[in-house]
């Protein structure tokens, strides 16, 4: 066999393709691939929205909380210290009278007790508020003689307690009913509605007891430290 014909049967043969390197996926494959990534954006997005609910929730109710019972930074001889959204439901002025009741009687010697009594006889009579009328004015009532009461103040004190500056004075009526506090030596043994009642010479001697738990909410809360908060 001449090398001329043995050179042309090499060239007939066919050349292998090279077979590819890279293997195509199938597409079931790069559809759960695809499933895949979505669940976990999925889970990620309901993951992050769920936190921020949870933190919101928080903040709704604690700030709230904090600022209507926490005692912590509310200074007594401070009324911007005071809590704005007020403490179970006096708020504002009726705050600040709070105050001054408390203020005088912790001067005249009265403690936690007796200052909770004071508060509690301007939310019977006032609402804690410094009105400049009274009984008369708005049911009609009259004094046991027939005279029209002339009840005014924190503490609806009537003209035999003073001049009408001092009973709408808040500190000086407040002195007033501490002075005839004082003169009951057995105060602090009796229900805190009924001593005030002997104060007051109102008609019901239970009266009062309805505001003693708010009045000792007020009390404790603007007790707190004037101290400033080092953080």
């Amino acid at each position: 066999m001449s090398a001329q014909r043995v050179t042309r049967k090499a060239a007939k043969r066919p050349t292998r393709k090279k077979k590819a390197t890279t293997r195509r996926r199938k597409p079931g494959a790069r559809r759960h691939a695809a499933l895949r990534l979505r669940r976990r954006r999925i889970w990620r997005r309901i993951l992050v929205s769920a936190g921020a609910v949870a933190v919101g929730v928080a903040l709704l109710v604690l700030i709230p909380l904090g600022l209507a019972r926490d005692p912590h930074g509310v200074c007594l001889d401070d009324p911007t210290t005071f809590p704005e959204a007020g403490i179970e439901g006096w708020s504002g002025e009726q705050l600040e009278n709070a105050a001054t009741i408390m203020r005088t009687a912790s001067a005249l010697g009265f403690a936690r007790d007796g200052q909770i009594l004071g508060v509690m006889t301007a939310m019977g009579e006032s609402s804690l508020r410094n009105i400049d009328y009274g009984d008369w004015e708005t049911s009609g009532f009259t004094n046991p003689d027939g005279t029209r009461t002339t009840s005014i103040g924190l503490f609806q004190q009537q003209e035999w307690w003073g001049s009408i500056e001092q009973r709408m004075d808040p500190a000086t009526a407040a002195t007033m009913f501490y002075d005839r506090l004082a003169r009951l030596p057995d105060w602090q043994q009796l229900p805190p509605s009924h001593a005030i009642h002997r104060v007051q010479i109102n008609t019901d001697r239970d009266y009062y007891a309805r505001f003693q738990a708010d009045a000792t909410a007020v009390v404790d809360t603007l007790s707190g430290s004037c101290t400033a908060d080092p953080a």
